[in-house]
């Protein structure tokens, strides 16, 4: 087992919120944080948000107030997750003849995403245009010495092109614009940074998947290491059908996907709505969101320096199903 090397501080990596902001104070609470003149620290540790903190949730508003609050205070860090960039590009009007109102179109799918987010600043719009301002201050990745973070999935090779041509880990107006056309190199960053690799499906087949969305690609594994069939990379809550599932890569395809070696320092991701009792994906990957805002866990991985995740450093809250029906306004939590 390989032992920690020395930290003058630890860090807590959290997973995707979505508005569940009580839940994360429970698991604040539970990991030894303490409100001080309104902003969550701990004494020797920082928080490190995965992304995703707006959208699906009750407490949207609240969630983001408390996240930015203990940025601005050095009590945690951030990276940026595809549903602040989503915002950004929803709500950014498109420039002159590129064919748009908005980047993001306003289309049936898109609208539910975003709803509840809008809703719940619907009377608070300065602070959702504040929002979106500081939007443009989260990082797409963090790397330290000892670990690295980003929503979905790092790519080394588009990371450091993006590093040489932007200069610093964040997008700018430009970039956002660029980054409309996914078939850009502004898009692909987006596109991989934020959510994910992937292969298309054989043969014209689709899937639909439990959000109700109609796909003919699926998300893929940036970390396997002798992949053989489109079961072994296969990663996204939704499991392929089984004929598809058994099929064998081509050689092309095979050397396409990307991979996370093992001798590199960990990297936490969030995006991929996990499952089950936490733990790490390989000993130097963990995916840190398990649906907390499908009732499923908030979940949070004690850093300290280790470079072979351990288990037993996972800790969550679970989250209740409320007693009425299926409403998220009465959001309650369990420590675990």
């Amino acid at each position: 087992m390989a032992s920690a090397r020395p930290s003058s501080r630890g860090y807590d990596i959290i997973g995707d919120i979505h508005g569940c902001a009580r839940t994360l104070e429970n698991l604040l609470d539970q990991m030894g944080y303490r409100r001080v003149n309104g902003i969550y620290k701990h004494p020797r540790r920082q928080a490190i948000f995965i992304g995703d903190i707006i959208d699906r949730g009750p407490r949207i508003r609240e969630a983001l107030h408390l996240v930015r609050d203990m940025v601005e205070h050095g009590s945690a860090r951030i990276v940026m997750g595809n549903h602040e960039y989503n915002a950004l590009g929803y709500c950014t009007r498109a420039r002159p003849g590129s064919g748009k109102t908005f980047l993001r179109e306003h289309n049936a799918r898109h609208d539910r995403l975003i709803r509840e987010t809008l809703e719940q600043f619907d009377h608070y719009p300065h602070e959702w245009n504040e929002f979106l301002e500081w939007f443009y201050e989260l990082p797409l990745f963090i790397e330290e010495e000892e670990f690295r973070a980003v929503h979905a999935c790092w790519d080394e090779r588009l990371i450091r092109q993006f590093l040489q041509t932007q200069g610093s880990p964040y997008i700018d107006e430009d970039f956002l614009h660029a980054s409309a056309a996914i078939e850009s190199f502004a898009g692909q960053v987006m596109d991989t940074l934020l959510r994910g690799t992937d292969l298309p499906l054989p043969d014209g087949t689709s899937i639909t998947g439990r959000d109700g969305y109609t796909r003919q690609f699926f998300r893929t594994k940036f970390w396997a290491e002798d992949p053989r069939t489109y079961g072994d990379v296969v990663f996204q809550p939704d499991p392929l059908p089984e004929e598809v599932a058994r099929r064998q890569l081509s050689e092309k395809e095979r050397r396409e996907i990307l991979r996370y070696p093992r001798g590199e320092r960990p990297v936490f991701v969030g995006h991929y709505w996990m499952e089950g009792e936490p733990a790490p994906l390989k000993p130097n990957v963990a995916c840190l969101d398990y649906s907390a805002v499908k009732y499923g866990k908030l979940v949070a991985y004690r850093m300290d320096g280790e470079q072979e995740l351990l288990p037993e450093k996972f800790v969550y809250v679970n989250v209740e199903r409320p007693e009425l029906s299926g409403s998220f306004q009465t959001e309650d939590s369990v420590a675990r």
